[in-house]
């Protein structure tokens, strides 16, 4: 049995369980999911990235990060530097899929799980990288197959 009593009453408990009740036992102690959800649990990697006692932005720094990257990038596409601020726009959320895949805790920058959330940091990382090194005019990446695809592309 997962759930052991101590001496003083208090629940030990040695699986995963769900979330306690108000008492502080816990509510489930079996590792099959239950037909219809009661609670949530934190997504992997959603604990602290840094230490309880640590300023509020110390515990954050991953999102801290990627948040001022992508502000910094903003910035730049304001004063007519396109390609290089969505440039950075999408290398910041690169950075927010690597961290999300190699960091144990990564506070909020952890949404959902760590799959989905590499799976769609990656994905609008390198779709708005690909999209800046495309911009017209004078593209830095030429896919020839494209006006193929797209027959009623511009052409100079």
């Amino acid at each position: 049995m997962p759930v052991e009593e101590t001496r003083d009453g208090e629940p030990t408990v040695r699986d995963a369980v769900s979330a306690p009740d108000a008492e502080g036992r816990p509510r489930r102690v079996t590792r099959r999911f239950p037909l219809f959800t009661r609670d949530t649990a934190r997504p992997e990697g959603g604990g602290r990235a840094a230490p309880g006692d640590a300023p509020a932005p110390a515990r954050q720094w991953p999102l801290l990060v990627v948040l001022s990257a992508v502000a910094l990038g903003l910035l730049l596409t304001a004063f007519d530097a396109f390609r290089p601020g969505t440039l950075l726009i999408g290398a910041a959320l690169l950075a927010g899929a690597v961290m999300r895949w190699m960091l144990p805790g990564v506070g909020m920058l952890a949404v959902r799980s760590r799959f989905t959330d590499i799976a769609t940091y990656g994905a609008l990382g390198l779709a708005i990288v690909l999209l800046a090194l495309m911009a017209q005019p004078d593209p830095w990446l030429k896919m020839p197959f494209l006006k193929d695809i797209l027959h009623f592309t511009v052409s100079k």
